[in-house]
């Protein structure tokens, strides 16, 4: 029988704020058996970027990343938000190890080809070291994942954190009972964008080209739930979407096929 392991993915807004954060940890602690963080960290980038004079360019929530963001992006996420999650965690007596997708060729991505947008430096996930993920997990150490994977040539990528999470649940799904949890500001997916008490507690297979017809799901939302049905066809256990306050409760919106 597979032991559990929980993925929790965690947005920049959560981890870039310290009250968040700390919340966020102690909750993660908590957790029993093994479990994953992976992070995002773009407002941090954005922020550093404007110092810098470098533009930053979005289309449909993602990043356009040119040679000057990817320094950016390389510095925060695997560098500064990252090792604040490490630190934190080891604060807590977690033995935490914090990874790029370069490192022990973790992750390893193409560059996504130039279609209508050209999104420079932003990878595809390719390949996903599940067996390394494992030994770390099965030794007592939890991974922190940042959304930065490398294309196995030198070269380093930006690739979405949601996506980052997805592959390395379906890629752990061989060895573990995966749980994926997807943590942002809202406590799910919400049937009114203004309330917060309106959670729609169960999205199926069924229900999603409908929600998107209607408008209720929409943009950055869209890519999380394809994402999570992706994970659940690859055989992932369970997806939840919720918030980064109520991981303790592990409530919000179940995605099932």
């Amino acid at each position: 029988m597979k032991q559990s392991l929980v993925i929790v993915k965690v947005g920049g807004a959560v981890v870039e704020q310290p009250d968040t954060l700390k919340k966020l940890l102690a909750d993660f602690v908590q957790i029993p058996g093994y479990k994953i963080l992976v992070h995002g960290g773009g407002r941090s980038a954005t922020a550093l970027c404007s110092k810098l004079g470098i533009e930053s360019r979005m289309v449909d929530g993602r990043r356009i990343t040119d040679a000057e963001t990817l320094k950016v992006v390389t510095m925060v996420y695997g560098g500064l938000v990252n090792k604040n999650i490490v630190a934190g965690l080891q604060a807590s007596a977690v033995n935490a190890i914090g990874l790029t997708g370069a490192d022990s060729d973790v992750i390893r991505s193409a560059k996504r080809p130039v279609g209508d947008i050209d999104y420079g430096y932003v990878g595809d996930v390719v390949s996903v070291n599940a067996a390394f993920l494992a030994s770390l997990l099965e030794s007592g150490t939890v991974p922190v994942l940042a959304p930065l994977t490398h294309d196995g040539q030198g070269q380093m990528l930006n690739t979405n954190a949601d996506t980052i999470a997805a592959e390395t649940a379906k890629a752990l799904s061989a060895f573990f009972k995966v749980s994926l949890v997807y943590c942002f500001e809202k406590p799910g997916v919400l049937l009114k964008p203004d309330d917060d008490s309106s959670v729609i507690p169960y999205i199926s297979y069924y229900d999603f080209p409908r929600l998107v017809d209607d408008g209720t799901i929409s943009g950055g939302m869209i890519p999380k739930i394809q994402n999570a049905f992706n994970a659940l066809n690859a055989g992932v256990s369970s997806v939840l979407i919720t918030s980064a306050s109520a991981l303790d409760k592990f409530e919000g919106t179940t995605i099932a096929l």
